[in-house]
């Protein structure tokens, strides 16, 4: 065992060995400066945007479901309901628009008007966010949602739902300190980061 440890001692302070493998860290690093610079020529600034509206997208259902479940915070989380409508991701909303959300909303309306018992309160909301992309009007649905007007809509309430989860939890420290409150936190503060990002870069 100490033959090998030798060995293994011999091997890592050969200098042929070290230069061999800080011609192999710097190749990589050259490697990546080039994948980044390919990747921000072909996506350019609109991919860091699409980005992060996936995660806010993302982040507002996370939410909903905490909501939802034991970890009920005092948040108005009825305001998620608009803030995923604009940033929802153009597939995904397309998708909930057509003849997929149809069938889901005709089915949450068919049970909340006649089973009502059977109907469980945590989908309310997802029910109401599914009838609101489908019947939205054009204008809300392509117009503004594509625009300036969505994204301050969507910053206004990232912001408002921020300031009374802090105020609730007390400050800011005690947000990030208490019971479940380091995953809403981090979850309000995606929503926020998407409409800033999208105000720089646009």
């Amino acid at each position: 065992m100490g033959r090998i440890l030798q060995q293994y001692v011999a091997m890592k302070t050969d200098p042929a060995v070290a230069s061999l493998i800080d011609s192999d860290i710097t190749e990589l690093k050259l490697a990546a400066k080039k994948l980044l610079h390919d990747a921000t020529m072909l996506g350019g600034k609109g991919f860091g945007t699409s980005f992060f509206k996936w995660v806010a997208s993302f982040a507002a259902i996370y939410l909903l479901i905490l909501d939802s479940t034991n970890w009920r915070t005092n948040m108005l989380t009825a305001l998620l309901v608009p803030y995923i409508f604009f940033s929802f991701p153009e597939s995904l909303f397309h998708f909930f628009r057509g003849e997929v959300g149809k069938w889901i909303a005709f089915i949450a309306v068919v049970l909340r008007l006649f089973f009502p018992r059977h109907f469980p309160d945590w989908l309310e909301i997802p029910g109401s966010m599914i009838l609101i992309v489908i019947v939205a009007p054009n204008i809300f649905a392509l117009k503004l949602r594509n625009n300036w007007i969505g994204l301050a809509i969507d910053l206004f309430i990232g912001c408002y739902l921020l300031q009374e989860h802090i105020r609730a939890s007390g400050g800011f420290r005690n947000s990030f300190t208490q019971k479940h409150g380091i995953s809403n936190t981090l979850g309000i503060l995606l929503l926020i980061v998407y409409p800033i990002c999208a105000f720089i870069i646009h």
